[in-house]
């Protein structure tokens, strides 16, 4: 089979590592790519969809794998099937899930999933307004594609406020159009994966991140900045009542509303009492919570991706390590802010070599014969041991034999985990 994987991150280059291992495979292309991912497959710089689908029918695709959001809120999945190419990801009315925080929330009222209180306003001033009613802590929103730091905790009135006025003003452009305004939830937060193929699901595996840019979880929110799998507070009990309340729930509403869900379900859950209660979908592979899972996945991953997408999910039976993942992104100075590109790596391939180790490319680009930083996440150290603990000692061990001034990591990641920080 010939795949092409949409994507330039390190979700997609952990795809790519992965679906590489599959004996069904005999070409992967990644477009766009980056320095890690050309070295394992073949990079290709395709403009727009269009380009997209005549490269597909060119090369005679078997499967398309959309990995970010962007493309699939666009609707890039509709029109590569309007083309009879085959994709792992939903359409563009399934991806509101993740486009507008609002609709999933109406979905939720509607369909009894259970869910923070909430209202959205598109006027500045009934935004305020509610506000100045409600009780602080309080959650605000940006309803659309934000990056993942569209969402303030606001722990007084004038912190609320004010991120009213940025979401609002612009700060997040389209996106900031209108805002939801959430009942913060206390408890403990996880994410929660599961394949879908718009009747059936199956779950994939958890993890819990880190959105916080500095240690202790203080700082402003990021894309994520380091994360762990399987997450400790996912019992088997709690997986299954996910699996009824949230995800079952949520795929039978969207096939009720025209728009069956085909592609992965990440659900950001709070619990709290042994209680699930959503926080938000993602409608796509988390970065870097992919890393971490796909460690772990001990079986083929291709099959499932094409179940979800022809039917027959159910079928599938994946295979996970008992062993745990964990991934400390480093990132360049700045970020999640203003940040300098073309700064050198060094030590990667070191890096790489240690047992149990994978370094997944995230904002790379090759420069000469130098790689260098080219986004704000540029490496997810990524590493697999008998247990959290360890797996944790072995990937600051690999960030330890990376030679980047110019980054900065979190000297925390899995903290919540095991009870002594890593130095």
């Amino acid at each position: 089979m010939k795949i092409l994987i949409i994507g330039s991150g390190g979700r997609e280059h952990a795809l790519v590592w992965k679906i590489k291992q599959s004996p069904l495979v005999t070409q992967i292309f990644c477009s766009p790519g980056n320095a890690g991912i050309g070295q394992d497959v073949t990079n290709i710089a395709l403009s727009d969809d269009a380009a997209i689908i005549t490269f597909c029918q060119k090369e005679a695709i078997d499967l398309v794998v959309i990995g970010p959001e962007v493309p699939l809120v666009e609707g890039l999945a509709d029109r590569l099937n309007a083309a009879n190419i085959t994709v792992f990801g939903p359409s563009q009315q399934a991806a509101r899930l993740e486009g507008s925080k609002g609709f999933t929330k109406e979905i939720c009222r509607k369909y009894h999933i259970p869910t923070a209180d909430y209202e959205c306003f598109s006027d500045l001033q009934a935004a305020k307004a509610y506000i100045t009613q409600h009780k602080t802590p309080i959650v605000i929103k940006a309803d659309g594609l934000a990056a993942g730091k569209g969402v303030t905790v606001a722990m007084n009135e004038a912190e609320a406020l004010q991120a009213i006025e940025d979401i609002m003003g612009g700060k997040f452009g389209e996106a900031g159009a209108s805002v939801v305004i959430e009942e913060f939830l206390e408890g403990e937060e996880a994410s929660f994966f599961a394949l879908c193929d718009g009747e059936e699901a199956i779950l994939f595996a958890s993890a819990q991140d880190h959105k916080r840019v500095g240690d202790g979880d203080t700082g402003a929110n990021t894309g994520g900045m380091g994360t762990y799998s399987p997450a400790p507070i996912m019992t088997e009990a709690l997986n299954q009542q996910v699996m009824e309340t949230i995800i079952y729930p949520t795929l039978k509403a969207m096939k009720a509303e025209g728009c069956p869900f085909k592609g992965v379900l990440f659900a950001g859950l709070m619990i709290e009492k042994e209680q699930a209660k959503l926080i938000e979908f993602n409608t796509r592979f988390g970065d870097p919570e992919t890393q971490v899972m796909l460690m772990r996945l001990e079986s083929d991953i291709l099959p499932a991706l094409l179940a979800c997408a022809k039917g027959g999910i159910k079928d599938i039976a994946l295979q996970f390590s008992e062993d745990a993942a964990v991934c400390v992104v480093m990132a360049a100075k700045g970020y999640p802010e203003s940040y300098h590109k073309g700064s050198i790596l060094n030590g990667i391939e070191k890096a790489d070599a240690l047992e149990g180790v994978k370094v997944f490319h995230a904002g790379t680009a090759l420069q000469g014969e130098h790689i260098v930083a080219n986004g704000g996440r540029v490496l997810g150290v990524t590493a697999i041991a008998k247990d959290i603990a360890s797996a944790q000692a072995k990937a600051y061990q690999a960030v330890n034999t990376i030679d980047w001034k110019e980054g900065f990591y979190r000297t925390d990641i899995a903290y919540r985990a095991v009870t002594t920080k890593t130095p």
